[in-house]
């Protein structure tokens, strides 16, 4: 992280930054340029290591890429808004950007994947129809690395 000034270093404080995000962004690797979507998702933290699930059809560019290659980097942010300094015009930010590999779940992990996402979405405790579950594919991405970084003025 080029300013390190900025860099989030409290994993409390990185979760938190993803538990207040709406979105994360995907990013897989495709030829000739990377492929990346926005994605409703959910999470938790186990002994310290975050796993964010997310759905999606069972077919399609994302599935697709993920069934070739399935390293992938998550990226959630929040934007405060612009602000002014004596120099510039800047953002004020915060983000969160991690690492891993995406992995389809079934059965019980599967429902469980579901109700993190329903939870964050802010549906939690949502009676769905679990033969919806057949239509899509529920991912988990296990992060092996993630760091955060904010800007304040």
């Amino acid at each position: 992280m080029r300013r390190s000034d900025r860099g989030i270093k409290d994993f409390t404080e990185i979760t938190d930054v993803l538990r207040r995000a709406d979105t994360i962004r995907l990013c897989m690797n495709d030829t000739p340029y990377p492929y990346a979507v926005p994605l409703s998702f959910g999470f938790e933290v186990m002994d310290g290591v975050i796993t964010i699930y997310f759905h999606g059809a069972a077919e399609g560019m994302k599935h697709e890429l993920l069934a070739k290659d399935n390293n992938v980097c998550v990226e959630a942010d929040i934007f405060h808004g612009y602000a002014r300094t004596e120099k510039s015009v800047t953002t004020e930010y915060e983000s969160v950007i991690g690492f891993g590999a995406a992995e389809i779940v079934t059965g019980d992990e599967a429902v469980d994947g579901m109700e993190l996402i329903l939870e964050h979405c802010g549906f939690a405790g949502y009676e769905y129809d679990k033969n919806v579950l057949k239509t899509m594919k529920i991912y988990k991405i296990t992060l092996a690395s993630v760091t955060g970084k904010r800007r304040f003025v």
